[in-house]
């Protein structure tokens, strides 16, 4: 079951991608010849001909370019292999001379193409974020503690103030705190600009961590049955803590918690490729569709003791962190992704005129090889780590 719901959410997220980019080849005039959802064979292929339409089951390629009436016509599939889906156009990968073609239109209207379906993607998590603030509220920066004789309550931090700002970096939903401390680890020898709201008003202070205890817990007991050992560490800390329970507010505080939601994956995708590029988070950091549908199972075995509601909401949640984290990747400018095909077009833009078709056909082949190796290693990454649990 686990692996159906991470095939559909997968699903959900590839069709709305090429969705985007289905709706802006017919905004544009390009022909697009098939519009698919899945991959492998086909079971079902369905086309609006002159004469009406026209459905036929297990079509070839030989089929497509034979069939009366379905010249210029989009096949619309549905294939075997239930994941995935694809957007093919007239003159995608290659010379085509007709007006409804690909590459018969300007860079500008090609761009808008390529860059529609990582920005679905983007539009999707926001719909996603705006039903979870709907129904389950937003999270506001609200601190929740202050312990005694630390840096927050020297400065005078109290319980129920608002963080706006750590350092100049601006602060709108609970989970930035965390994250902001992940990117930039405390240190003894740093100081925090810390920019807070209390009854409306805002004030700043400047702390700097202090060595304090805390307890941590020993592995290897086993729940109910033991007591878990407990030990005293010692680490620099501003001594606060956070995670309020979730507010409700009206429909345009739901808007805007829903847009920063978004960009708040957007950031964290970005810094987080940045951290695995620099050598600050290794292999085991990344996961691939393996270890989707391990994290699906376990969100699934976890929320379902709150029932199938929480269930619907915590796969909601996943899907918005999917659908960000699959726009970001496709804008990397690396062949065989859009991004690579629009890093090809922004260079056409400064060069006046297009890279040849087969030098860029080159290219992204070569990408595309190497995009399949590195989905070979992320899998058996996976699958190690999961052997290794």
């Amino acid at each position: 079951m686990n692996i159906v719901i991470a095939l559909l959410i997968f699903s959900l997220l590839v069709i709305i991608h090429e969705l985007g980019h289905f709706m802006l080849a017919r905004l544009n005039g390009v022909e697009v010849t098939e519009f698919s959802i899945g991959m492998g064979p086909r079971i079902v292929t369905l086309v609006k001909t002159d004469a009406g339409i026209r459905i036929k089951f297990f079509v070839s390629n030989s089929v497509f370019e034979t069939s009366a009436g379905w010249a210029g016509k989009t096949k619309y599939s549905i294939k075997i292999l239930p994941f995935g889906g694809s957007c093919i156009m007239l003159g995608e990968d290659d010379v085509v001379e007709e007006d409804r073609a690909f590459c018969k239109k300007t860079v500008y209207q090609r761009m808008s193409i390529v860059f529609a379906g990582p920005f679905f993607n983007f539009v999707l998590a926001f719909i996603l974020a705006v039903i979870i603030n709907s129904v389950s509220g937003f999270d506001k920066p609200i601190v929740t503690s202050v312990e005694s004789g630390m840096p927050m309550d020297e400065a005078g931090v109290l319980p129920g103030d608002e963080i706006v700002k750590i350092n100049g970096s601006k602060i709108v939903i609970d989970r930035e705190i965390g994250s902001y401390f992940m990117f930039n680890p405390i240190s003894k020898d740093d100081t925090f600009e810390m920019t807070l709201m209390r009854d409306g008003e805002k004030y700043t202070v400047n702390v700097k961590p202090k060595l304090g205890e805390i307890m941590t817990v020993k592995d290897g007991f086993m729940h109910g049955v033991v007591e878990p050992e407990t030990k005293k560490a010692s680490s620099y800390r501003l001594g606060f803590g956070y995670g309020a329970p979730r507010q409700k507010g009206s429909a345009l505080q739901v808007l805007k918690y829903s847009a920063y939601e978004v960009k708040y994956w957007i950031d964290t995708t970005v810094k987080s490729l940045g951290m695995l590029i620099t050598g600050k988070i290794g292999k085991d950091d990344i996961s691939g569709p393996v270890g989707i549908v391990s994290t699906v199972g376990d969100l699934v075995d976890d929320s379902s003791v709150f029932g199938i509601s929480s269930v619907v909401l915590s796969l909601i949640y996943f899907s918005i962190l999917l659908s960000a984290n699959l726009g970001v990747m496709n804008l990397l400018p690396i062949p065989a992704l859009d991004g690579g095909r629009l890093f090809f077009q922004i260079i056409e833009i400064i060069r006046g005129k297009p890279i040849s078709p087969e030098k860029e056909g080159i290219v992204t082949m070569i990408g595309f090889v190497l995009l399949m190796l590195l989905m070979v290693f992320v899998m058996f990454n996976d699958i190690q780590k999961l052997i290794l649990r």
